[in-house]
C-alpha cells in the first residue's frame, strides 16, 4: 500500500521447519492446517526450508526479503507447483506466463484496466449490487458466500463479455470455479501427479469443472467472432492485431481463451471471498460496523448507489476493505521459482529452487501490525498507515507482476460493501459454520447470515 515506511536492512536468519519425516509431514501439515503451519515458521527464521513431497522449498517469512524477491521477477519467476497447476487450468495467460512474455501480455490487456475505465465499471458494479440487495427480504437467511460469487460473476461477465453469460451460464461458471478452487490447493501442496490421476469423486469433479469452464469460454469466443463488436474486453481482444506493418497478426483464439479463463478465475473468486470476509468480520465487530454505517449514511443518503466520485469520500469504507485484505487476504499463498543460482537472505539457492511466500503470514506479523488478529480498519486512516513497513502489506503483490486489476478489485469491493451495508445488516446464524476454508483462495466458503433492514 502507498505511504509505507522503508525499514533499515538487517541480517536475515535461515532455518528449517521441524518434522521427523519432512518428506511427508510438511506437505500434510500445510494441507491439513495451513494457517497454523505458516504462522509457526517465523520462529525458525526469516527464510525457512521445508519439503513438499520429494522437493525442497523455502518459505519467506520476512517482508524485506519478500519485497526483494518480487522486485526481481527475472530471477524469481512465476513457477513452482502452484503455477504448474494453474498453467493446466489457465493456459499461458497473464498470471501464469513466464517473465519473458509478461510485458507483451500485459500490454494486450492494459486497455481494459486503464484508470479511465474505472468510472464506467463502477456504475455497472453499483447496478449489480443494487439488484442483489433488491432480491433480499427482512429475516431471509442468505448464503453470503454464494451471493457474493453471483455478484462478482455478473460484474466480471459484463466487463469481459457484455453480459453474454445468461443465468444458466453464470451458474455454471460459479459452480465450476468453486470446484476448481477447492481442488487447486491440494494440487499445489501435494506435488505428486499420480494422486490426482486416481478417479476419486473429488478428482472427477475437478476435471469435469475444468472441461465445462473451458468449453463455455470457447463457445462464447466462437459466438462473438461473427457478431457485431461490443464495448467489452472480449471485443478488444478480438480486434487487436500485434506486430508492425505486413507482420501484423490477430490475437489467436487460444490466446484469447487463456486470458479470459485467467480473468474469470482471478476476477470472480478473489473479490467474492473479500466481500464475504468483510461481512463476516463486520458482524463480529459491531463498533466497526456502526462506524461504517455512519459514513454511508452521510455520503450515500437514502441508500443511493455509490458512483465513482463517491469512492474518494468513502474513506472508512476503503479502510474496511483494506483491513479485510490484511486479516483474510483471498490470495494467501504463492510460489516462485529461481531461474539461476542466486542468494536470498544469506542462503544460496540453486536454479529451479521453489520459493513460497504468504500474504496471510506477512499480514499477521505483530512487528508490522500490532494486535494482528484484531480487525482494526483505523490502521489505514491517512495519519496511521505510514507506520506500515514496506512490503508488509501485499494483497495484490508488487513489482511489475502486481495484479493488473488492483484498482478494479478495490472499486468492486468498496461498491459491494457500501451498497449492501447501506441497505442491510447481515447477522450471523447461531451454530452455523463461518470458519475460513483455505483453498486456492482464502475466505469463508459457506457463510450464511440473516438480513436485517438498515434504519438510518
Amino acid at each position: 500500500m502507498s505511504g509505507a515506511v522503508t525499514e533499515p536492512a538487517r541480517a536475515s536468519t535461515v532455518g528449517t521447519a521441524p518434522g521427523i519425516f519432512p518428506s511427508v509431514s510438511h506437505a500434510i501439515a500445510l494441507f491439513r492446517r495451513p494457517l497454523d503451519f505458516l504462522n509457526s515458521l517465523p520462529a525458525h527464521g526469516d527464510l525457512v526450508e521445508l519439503r513438499l513431497g520429494p522437493r525442497r522449498a523455502w518459505v519467506i517469512c520476512e517482508p524485506q526479503l519478500v519485497q526483494r524477491m518480487l522486485m526481481d521477477p527475472h530471477t524469481f519467476d512465476k513457477g513452482g507447483t502452484q503455477y504448474d497447476r494453474l498453467g493446466a487450468l489457465m493456459g499461458n495467460g497473464l498470471v501464469t506466463c513466464p517473465q519473458s512474455e509478461h510485458r507483451r501480455q500485459r500490454t494486450l490487456l492494459q486497455p481494459g484496466f486503464h484508470p479511465s475505465r474505472i468510472p464506467a465499471y463502477t456504475a455497472l458494479m453499483a447496478e449489480e449490487a443494487q439488484a442483489l440487495c433488491g432480491e433480499w427480504r427482512a429475516g431471509l437467511w442468505v448464503d453470503v458466500t454464494g451471493a457474493m460469487m453471483a455478484l462478482t460473476t455478473r460484474v466480471t461477465s459484463r466487463v469481459l463479455f457484455s453480459g453474454s453469460l445468461d443465468a444458466e451460464r453464470a451458474a455454471l461458471v460459479r459452480e465450476s470455479l468453486a470446484a476448481v478452487v477447492r481442488g487447486l490447493f491440494a494440487r499445489t501442496v501435494v506435488p505428486v501427479d499420480a494422486v490426482f490421476r486416481v478417479p476419486t469423486p473429488a478428482n472427477r469433479r475437478y476435471r469435469h469443472a475444468l472441461r465445462r469452464l473451458h468449453a463455455l469460454v470457447d463457445a462464447i469466443i466462437a459466438e462473438r467472432r461473427n457478431a457485431p463488436p461490443r464495448d467489452d474486453l472480449l471485443s478488444t481482444l478480438l480486434s487487436t492485431r500485434e506486430g508492425d506493418g505486413a507482420t501484423q497478426r490477430p490475437v489467436t483464439d487460444r490466446e484469447i481463451h487463456d486470458q479470459l479463463i485467467t480473468l474469470l478465475l482471478t476476477g470472480v473468486e478473489t473479490t467474492a471471498m473479500c466481500l464475504a470476509s468483510a461481512f463476516g468480520l463486520l458482524a463480529r465487530n459491531p463498533e466497526t460496523e456502526r462506524a461504517l454505517h455512519r459514513e454511508l449514511d452521510a455520503v450515500l443518503p437514502d441508500g443511493q448507489a455509490p458512483g465513482h466520485e463517491d469512492l474518494a469520500r468513502l474513506e472508512y469504507t476503503r479502510c474496511v476493505v483494506t483491513e479485510t485484505l490484511r486479516v483474510w487476504p483471498p490470495g494467501w499463498l504463492f510460489t516462485r521459482v529461481t531461474t539461476r543460482d542466486t542468494e536470498l537472505g544469506g542462503q544460496r539457492l540453486p536454479r529451479g529452487a521453489m520459493i513460497l511466500y504468504s500474504p496471510y503470514l506477512l499480514h499477521h506479523d505483530p512487528a508490522s501490525f500490532p494486535e494482528p488478529e484484531r480487525f482494526l480498519p483505523e490502521r489505514w486512516l491517512p495519519e496511521r498507515r505510514t507506520a506500515v513497513p514496506k512490503g508488509a502489506m501485499l494483497p495484490f503483490a508488487a513489482g511489475n507482476r502486481k495484479c493488473i486489476g488492483d484498482r478494479f478489485a478495490m472499486a468492486e469491493a468498496m461498491v459491494g460493501v457500501a451498497t449492501v451495508a447501506a441497505h442491510w445488516r447481515l447477522r450471523p446464524v447461531t451454530g452455523h459454520d463461518d470458519r475460513l476454508r483455505p483453498a486456492a483462495t482464502l475466505g469463508p466458503r459457506a457463510l450464511v447470515m440473516i438480513c436485517e433492514p438498515r434504519q438510518a
